[in-house]
């Protein structure tokens, strides 16, 4: 869709170019037109000076000229047409830069729920301290790469419930946080930018 998009955008570009040069063509050829007469009004064979063949194209070309106006509007017409079509096209690729990176993000995030439960229940046995210590580094160093690409973590506890970020899974009774607020995160959200990739699976206290 995308790409019919960009196809559509460039076809009226080329369209609107090609009225536009019509218009100058027709806007010069009355110039040419207005130039000849005043130069044949010089009479008897005479010179005219430039400024006098300047003034007596002014006076041929007169503001009040239909053809003059028509040719005037249409060029206007293009010239605003196509400085729309640069900045649509300017915030189309930025948009692309942006969020060209969101279905590779997207994909990383269970290897992300896989390092954050591996350190949640690894954390109850003395026995795996060692290995926690290069899963929480890697576990580290993975939400640094993904955020210097846009990447952040959605979902704290004690952090007013709003459905737009979070995704209710049940009701707690937690005495540390406020009614309504996030008591457990069950499952960690992402966004990238503004756009929202995954809300955050939370329990909320209900007071």
């Amino acid at each position: 869709m995308h790409h019919h998009k960009v196809h559509d955008t460039y076809k009226k570009a080329a369209e609107a170019a090609e009225m536009e040069a019509a218009a100058a063509a027709a806007a010069e050829a009355a110039a040419e037109n207005a130039e000849a007469d005043a130069a044949a009004a010089a009479g008897d064979g005479a010179q005219a000076a430039p400024e006098d063949l300047v003034r007596a194209c002014r006076e041929q070309l007169c503001p009040q000229c239909e053809e003059k106006k028509v040719a005037d509007d249409m060029r206007l017409r293009m010239a605003a047409e196509m400085e729309n079509f640069k900045k649509r096209l300017a915030r189309e690729h930025e948009e692309q830069m942006r969020y060209a990176a969101e279905k590779i993000l997207r994909d990383m995030l269970p290897g992300l729920d896989n390092l954050e439960l591996a350190l949640q229940y690894g954390s109850r046995d003395a026995a795996c301290q060692d290995m926690l210590t290069g899963v929480a580094m890697t576990h580290k160093l993975m939400l640094e790469a993904m955020a210097r690409h846009g990447l952040v973590p959605v979902g704290e506890e004690g952090e007013d419930f709003t459905p737009e970020r979070h995704e209710a899974v049940g009701f707690d009774d937690c005495p540390t946080v406020g009614p309504g607020c996030v008591s457990r995160v069950l499952q960690r959200g992402y966004k990238l930018g503004d756009r929202l990739l995954r809300p955050a699976k939370v329990m909320i206290n209900q007071g």
